[in-house]
């Protein structure tokens, strides 16, 4: 079998030198690798007066917030007006729930149904009476105790999400509610006085 082959024809090659270029494109090519250097110099008549300047020492990273540390009760106390009725408190139950209640302070019931707002109410149903130096432990209740309290609001809880979801079933229902609730302001107790008394030991005298 014959073979034929074809000669090869080889190109010259074309090397592009800097001295080959044109001299204008030899000048801009040695322009464009030279580094630039910006100098500001501001004129005599225009120099800046002199300033003095102050190092300030940067302030200490702040530390974590330790959370709020309630006031003690008596300071509470204080401030509300409670004057000598500091030194006591009662444990009143109201429907089916306790409550420890203190002169000066408020707290939040259910809804007192017939009760309009700055309603003078008294609540006869009085378990404890504690003072500084004595107790009155009701055997169920102190006789004659009762704890006098004004209404300040009729109110609602914050908003509870009930969600109901059935798997596979395409099923899921979605609730909002608010309980009615009242608010009492504790204005004084009384009556407890002539009720038996359990003295209260003084632990630094123990």
């Amino acid at each position: 079998m014959a073979t034929a082959t074809l000669p090869l024809r080889l190109l010259p090659s074309k090397i592009l030198t800097l001295s080959s270029l044109p001299s204008a494109r030899r000048s801009l090519s040695v322009a464009a690798v030279a580094h630039r250097r910006w100098e500001l110099r501001a004129a005599a008549e225009e120099a800046p007066e002199a300033v003095e300047v102050e190092f300030v020492e940067p302030e200490a990273e702040a530390e974590e917030e330790e959370p709020a540390v309630p006031e003690p009760v008596e300071a509470q106390l204080a401030a509300a007006g409670a004057g000598k009725d500091a030194d006591i408190f009662a444990v009143v139950m109201i429907g089916s729930r306790q409550y420890i209640v203190m002169p000066g302070r408020y707290i939040y019931t259910q809804r007192l149904k017939g009760a309009n707002v700055n309603d003078q109410i008294i609540l006869n149903k009085v378990l404890l009476v504690s003072t500084r130096d004595k107790a009155y432990i009701g055997m169920p209740v102190v006789t004659n105790a009762a704890v006098h309290a004004v209404v300040e609001e009729q109110g609602r809880d914050d908003k509870v999400i009930v969600f109901k979801y059935k798997k596979k079933k395409k099923y899921q229902r979605k609730l909002g509610h608010r309980q009615p609730n009242t608010r009492l302001r504790i204005t004084g107790i009384s009556g407890y006085e002539e009720y038996p008394a359990d003295p209260i030991l003084d632990p630094a005298a123990a």
